[in-house]
């Protein structure tokens, strides 16, 4: 037996062993409508929660038996119950960082974004940096991408590194470009592009791995900002109904993980987090976790590892996508492999020794060439090394060849996907990809029927982390700018049941962890979320105004609106 299978069964049985002890429950929900997830008892009305684990679920009836003199009785008044949400593809602490600094997503036009940084410069001390941001150039008309002459003046003395929202290319000023010594004789690094104006002078936009020649020399956060990051995180994610979280590398050299790591450890100790995490590593340091024999996921109930992320490109939006064709607005370009594919043989070699180390392993990859290329190396790694339970996954699976629908079942690779990229790239992605390739475009409806497993999750803060908005997506497609009241392809719609599954069993299978999460079934968890409305009878359309009513973590409530 594996050691994951072991931790769960251990957790059922103490789960019984509990409840055969306990009188009573610590707390019951009555009168509501309970979606279980579970196919054999698919909505009942109440649960009964003994700590941190279901003790039962069923009608009223049944589980008032459970209530005793020191039981939290809540009556959920006909409201919906849903397994707390999983988002199975976050930056969580990055999340957190990008509440607590500059706000740069929603600026309409460059001046916007201009004004936006001068005021926020004015809070700052002489010389700090000004980082995060997460502009969107498609908000604006035209869509240009800015340069350092825009925000020069706005950022004064303060050297400043602006994110765009996709994590893919970053806007530098002149002084961190200074600082950084890129000059219009900088060669462009492997796997990224320093874009340059008509005299070959970097205009401040990094692409890709570009990036990391300004990133090398900002300072890390102090730990007073890694806590006020993860507090806001923390706080977000339980305002949403989010229960669980998977972490992932930010980038294929990401240094940052062992101190982010370290922050949750320590908020893990002093009893302070509210989702359970499960970390997921750059590929390249595999052997941090394979030369102690950690296997995948290791760790506790609220704190894991044993995911490991590459990436085989960057993003649509920053044209570093890696298409088999040219882009249909820079029919120059088809995107840029990443640093990982650039030795492919070497990649594959840490791929497979992390996979015979019993790691799991997560890649990236948005543009059809990335994902084809990336099965390949799926198909590959079972060649060699025999049916394995790997649960291996691509984070993203975006554009792809109609006829890689079904490899991803055959070869059980999970898609890990975000359905709100889908509503917010529509407003453009076809002046990208033109009206061929973007009929197989975040194409969920095509690979369940194919047979695939889909984990949901947000990206956050590339999109919002709120849940809601991607089921919303899945099941209309409405584009953020209204142009499609029918959904956009809306042959690629799913249903709100199934969006939902992927948001709960979906993103549980994807870590490993459908034994002990994802279902409201006895012995599992206690993490639920309840809702203002009943998203499975309101029409789709009205799903992206319901909230959260209260969310449940580990038995107890980490969130409650009324």
């Amino acid at each position: 037996m594996t050691a994951r299978k072991l931790f769960a069964t251990a957790l059922v049985m103490f789960a019984f062993t509990s409840m055969a002890s306990a009188q009573s429950a610590t707390v019951v929900l009555l009168n509501g409508k309970v979606w279980t997830e579970n196919p054999a008892q698919p909505m009942v009305q109440a649960v009964a929660l003994s700590g941190s684990i279901i003790a039962a679920v069923g009608e009223d009836a049944l589980i008032r038996k459970y209530i005793g003199p020191q039981t939290q009785v809540i009556d959920l008044k006909g409201h919906l119950v849903l397994p707390g949400f999983n988002d199975a593809h976050v930056h969580f602490l990055a999340g957190g960082s990008s509440l607590i600094s500059i706000q740069l997503g929603s600026a309409k036009s460059q001046a916007e974004m201009r004004e936006r940084i001068a005021e926020y410069a004015k809070t700052l001390p002489s010389g700090a940096w000004i980082r995060n941001g997460n502009w969107d150039h498609q908000r604006w008309s035209p869509a240009a991408l800015p340069n350092h002459q825009l925000i020069d003046e706005a950022c004064g003395d303060h050297p400043a590194m602006l994110w765009r929202l996709d994590g893919h290319m970053a806007l530098a000023d002149a002084l961190a470009l200074k600082m950084a010594g890129v000059t219009r004789n900088t060669p462009d690094v492997p796997g990224g592009e320093i874009e340059r104006d008509q005299d070959g002078n970097p205009t401040g936009i990094l692409k890709d791995a570009a990036t990391a020649l300004v990133e090398r020399i900002i300072p890390p956060p102090s730990p007073e900002e890694q806590d006020r990051a993860m507090e806001a995180a923390l706080r977000e994610a339980a305002a949403h109904g989010i229960t669980s979280v998977q972490n992932m590398a930010d980038s294929s050299e990401d240094h940052t993980q062992p101190e982010v790591f370290r922050e949750f450890q320590k908020l893990d100790r002093a009893g302070k987090l509210t989702v359970r995490i499960y970390e997921a590593m750059p590929v390249r340091d595999y052997k941090l976790l394979a030369d102690p024999g950690v296997e995948a996921p290791f760790g506790g109930p609220h704190l894991r590892l044993g995911n490991l992320k590459a990436f085989a490109d960057g993003a649509l939006g920053s044209a570093t996508a890696w298409m088999d064709a040219p882009f249909a607005n820079h029919p120059e370009k088809s995107g840029i492999a990443s640093p990982d594919l650039l030795d492919p043989e070497r990649f594959y070699s840490e791929m497979r020794a992390a996979d015979k180390a019993g790691l799991q392993i997560s890649i990236h990859a948005i543009g059809d060439r990335a994902n084809r290329t990336i099965l390949d190396l799926y198909a590959r790694l079972a060649k060699d090394d025999g049916p394995a339970d790997r649960r291996a996954r691509i984070e993203h699976a975006q554009h792809l060849h109609p006829q890689d629908f079904a490899r991803f079942a055959k070869l059980g690779v999970i898609a890990s996907m975000q359905p709100y990229h889908a509503i917010d790239d529509g407003r453009w992605a076809e002046s990208v990809l033109g009206p061929e390739r973007i009929r197989s475009s975040y194409a969920w409806k095509s690979l369940l029927n194919a047979g695939a497993t889909l984990a949901f999750g947000s990206d956050w803060p590339v999109a919002p982390l709120n849940p809601i908005l991607g089921i919303y997506a899945a099941a209309t497609r409405q584009t953020l700018d209204g142009k499609n009241p029918g959904g956009w392809i809306p042959e690629e719609k799913i249903s709100v049941a199934q969006a939902v599954h992927a948001y709960t069993v979906g993103s549980a299978f994807a870590e490993h962890q459908e034994s002990v999460k994802g279902s409201i079934e006895p012995g599992k968890l206690a993490d639920l979320v309840e809702l203002s409305d009943d998203i499975f009878s309101i029409t789709p359309e009205q799903i992206q105004n319901v909230s959260v009513e209260m969310t449940v973590f580990d038995g107890r409530i980490v969130y409650q609106k009324r």
